[in-house]
């Protein structure tokens, strides 16, 4: 063990996925529902509202995917609580690169 307490996490496909400009939910198919602050993943939310309504529930229902974001968050991440954990040397690159779009 690296130290870090456990937890048997219950994974369940993704149903509905609704983002706005302060939060990611999650509707799961056994009912429950996760909500996340959108700043934990800063693409989302430099997003434009158009940008992260176009996404895709991938990976059999246990991810979710933002192509023109090149995004992906997982259940399992959502249910953990875990944050974005790109370097900020590249969401720099990635911001800088969006800018000159």
């Amino acid at each position: 063990m690296n130290g870090m307490p456990s937890a048997l996490v219950s994974l369940a496909r993704i149903v509905n996925v609704m983002v706005s400009d302060d939060s990611l939910s999650v509707d799961l198919e056994d009912g429950r529902t996760v909500t996340v602050p959108i700043g934990w993943y800063p693409r989302l939310a430099y997003a434009t509202p158009a940008e992260r309504a176009y996404f895709e529930i991938s990976g059999a229902g246990y991810g979710i995917h933002w192509p023109d974001l090149d995004e992906d968050i997982g259940v399992e991440g959502l249910l953990i609580g875990k944050k974005s954990t790109e370097n900020p040397a590249s969401f720099a690159r990635w911001l800088q690169q969006r800018n000159k779009n």
